[in-house]
């Protein structure tokens, strides 16, 4: 026997209500959290439907739009949750689907891993899982695959469902305020794609963030000491974190000299949580996964900007800015909203300053299936960012940025000025010193 997967109840519950409705082939994603001795899954949501009705009924496994969902979803998850693999939900025997099952996952576990940009453990879980349930027999079949192994055979793996599964996990949280340059290319360098020019740039910040220094509680453990030691048993742990960063590492960090045209300066604070299982997890694991959500929120923010700069729409404005060229963007600030009914566990979406509640709430649904109220979502963790007009600012000329045909590896604006990204004011006392 592989490894054994432990679902909440409710995965079973969605499950079977996918069964009954779904009148042809459903597919989606299942989400939770590794450990070494078995995995978590917490959460299963399907794939949206294409409007694109071209795709015919053999190819329901659309192995580029259910690895875009996948994408989007990891976005929308917070420290501790990760896409663990997929599932199915087809009349088709579970061994004709083996292969493109296992073509499904190795491409989506590609695009959400060329996102990352933390360093991976030697240790780390690797094995993704795929779930094929027969609507009418209701029988499934469970498989796992090591994405780190191209000719990885389908291995069996245990399924077990489990009633409130995460309700006493330990949640970590911690505010993060940050202060960072990113360089950006001149014009004759501007080769790559201004995507992968912010992330080379990013990577200096996540060295920062990946040796900072934890304090959990005000106390620094040891890698191996059980976060929850001397703590009663079954009792969800609210828990604060503090990340610091050495005097020596921001010196090493400043060496490095580079000519460049422009730069995108990030400014404000982030709010960053993660959940750990209750199977005696490490001190260790607990900074790991909180530091992985640092980053990823942060990644996150600067590529949905750069995003929203690179869309046809927003080029064709009229955009303000200094004497000195800059400019001045307010990064979406993080929003939270419970996973299901009076769960311990929350999803989060980013909201633009433009943007209504409601447009995040359709965002849930769409991508996670999460039918949630206004009063639902918690957007005070982070408050939004907003550019402050001076004295000096009423003297800005408005320039008219040149309509040109979008090219993938074309950036107007920030490429050729300086840019200032503001991020959300988080209300909480903890700090990250920036280079």
């Amino acid at each position: 026997m592989g490894r054994g997967y432990i679902v909440d109840d409710t995965v079973e519950v969605y499950l079977s209500k996918l069964c009954e409705q779904q009148s042809d082939n459903a597919t989606g994603l299942l989400i939770g959290q590794n450990s070494i001795q078995r995995d978590f899954v917490v959460m299963a949501c399907r794939t949206p439907s294409r409007d694109d009705t071209t795709v015919c009924a053999e190819k329901f496994l659309d192995k580029e739009w259910i690895s875009e969902h996948a994408r989007q979803v990891s976005r929308m998850l917070p420290g501790g949750l990760s896409v663990l693999g997929v599932f199915v939900i087809t009349d088709a025997d579970a061994k004709e689907t083996l292969a493109s099952l296992r073509q499904l996952v190795f491409t989506v576990q590609s695009l959400i891993s060329s996102e990352r940009l933390w360093t991976t453990d030697d240790n780390e879980i690797t094995d993704c899982v795929t779930l094929h349930i027969n609507p009418k027999s209701r029988k499934i079949s469970c498989r796992t695959f090591d994405i780190k192994d191209p000719k990885s055979l389908a291995k069996p793996a245990d399924w077990k469902y489990q009633s409130d599964l995460c309700s006493s996990w330990s949640t970590m949280s911690c505010c993060v305020n940050v202060d960072l340059f990113v360089p950006l290319p001149d014009n004759r360098a501007c080769s790559k794609s201004m995507d992968k020019c912010l992330k080379e740039g990013l990577k200096m910040w996540t060295y920062q963030v990946e040796n900072a220094v934890c304090l959990i509680d005000g106390t620094h453990f040891p890698d191996d000491a059980e976060l929850t030691a001397g703590q009663k048993r079954n009792v969800r742990q609210m828990l604060t974190a503090q990340l610091l960063v050495t005097p020596e590492q921001q010196h090493n960090l400043r060496d490095g000299i580079q000519q460049c045209g422009g730069g995108l300066s990030v400014r404000g604070a982030i709010h960053s949580r993660a959940y750990v299982h209750n199977n005696k997890p490490k001190a260790k694991l607990a900074e790991k996964l909180l530091k992985r959500d640092v980053v990823s929120t942060m990644v996150t923010r600067v590529q949905m900007l750069l995003d929203d700069l690179l869309a046809p729409e927003y080029q064709s404005k009229v955009v303000s800015r200094d004497k000195q060229g800059t400019e001045h963007f307010c990064l979406p600030h993080r929003v939270f909203c419970p996973a299901k009914v009076n769960g311990t566990l929350c999803m989060c979406d980013y909201q633009f300053n433009d943007e209504d509640p409601s447009e995040v709430i359709d965002r849930l649904k769409e991508m996670l299936d999460i039918d949630i109220a206004d009063q639902k979502l918690d957007s005070k963790q982070e408050i939004a960012a907003e550019v402050i007009e001076t004295r000096e600012r009423e003297d800005f000329t408005a320039e008219i940025v040149e309509v040109q045909e979008p090219k993938k590896n074309n950036y107007i604006g920030v490429a050729i000025a300086t840019a200032v990204a503001l991020l959300a004011t988080a209300a909480s006392m903890l700090y990250l010193n920036d280079i």
